[in-house]
């Protein structure tokens, strides 16, 4: 039986987020129920990356199911891209090796979070953008934000009902795109990461920004595993899962490199 890959993208305004809910509509109901009815089948069960939150968005979340019938791979993008609503989207799709698994396959991942600085609200980004109205200090928020690449322990930046079994993580890198009275992105790579991490770095960040806090408290943070000493939970509508990195087979487990507990 093929396993198929599909990358996707989608808006997430609309939805309790990725894993099936009993609250609300979710992307993984709205993905089984297009490939049902593309394939004539009553249930198609599919694994992603990982579970974005409710109004987290994708350009490169990643999934994987199986199929008794053999279809061209356009049928894949077109035909669902026909079926499913017009804020989820097929980009690609292929044929995935034997036993491929889109969580436990990763080798990484990379998140982009979107603060719209300006003074002025937007009615065109408050779906995809936090609005940050005071001006934010982008070199110093850079400067801090050496502080937090490499392999640490992660607990101050972990969600209080994270339930990973430790907090140790690495983050590849961690750059800020923008400057003060615009668009400004927090682009975040790492092998793997804990529920709500990267919205609570961006938070932490954000209190150096506006000045609130100096450069040298997210390293103070960082070492105390406090989650009460860092900074707010960034909200959802900025956060994009913007790609997921695969190897040639499942990578070796290691500390910092585990298949994320939960994301957004």
């Amino acid at each position: 039986m093929p396993r198929l890959k599909l990358t996707l993208e989608y808006e997430g305004t609309r939805y309790v987020g990725w894993q099936v809910q009993a609250n609300g509509r979710s992307l993984q109901a709205v993905m089984e129920e297009a490939l049902g009815t593309l394939l004539g089948e009553a249930s198609v069960a599919v694994r992603s990356a990982g579970r974005t939150d409710s109004g987290v968005h994708a350009t490169g979340q990643v999934i994987c199911f199986d199929t008794e019938r053999t279809l061209p791979m356009k049928a894949y993008v077109q035909g669902l891209n026909g079926i499913l609503p017009p804020d989820v989207a097929v980009v690609s799709a292929e044929e995935a090796p034997e036993g491929f698994d889109p969580r436990r396959w990763s080798r990484g991942k990379r998140y982009r979070y979107r603060v719209n600085n300006r003074r002025t609200r937007s009615p065109l980004l408050r779906t995809t953008h936090w609005e940050v109205f005071t001006p934010l200090d982008v070199e110093a928020m850079r400067r801090a934000a050496v502080h937090l690449v490499g392999r640490h322990d992660f607990s101050a930046f972990r969600a209080s009902d994270c339930q990973a079994k430790h907090a140790v993580r690495e983050v590849r890198s961690l750059r800020i795109e923008g400057e003060p009275g615009g668009p400004i992105a927090f682009v975040v790579e790492g092998t793997a990461f804990l529920k709500h991490m990267v919205r609570n770095l961006v938070g932490t960040l954000v209190d150096v920004g506006k000045g609130k806090r100096p450069e040298a408290w997210v390293a103070e943070v960082l070492a105390s595993g406090d989650r009460k000493r860092a900074g707010p939970t960034a909200p959802p509508q900025g956060l994009v899962m913007e790609e997921v990195f695969y190897g040639d087979g499942p990578p070796p487990r290691t500390s910092g490199g585990e298949a994320d507990e939960d994301e957004g």
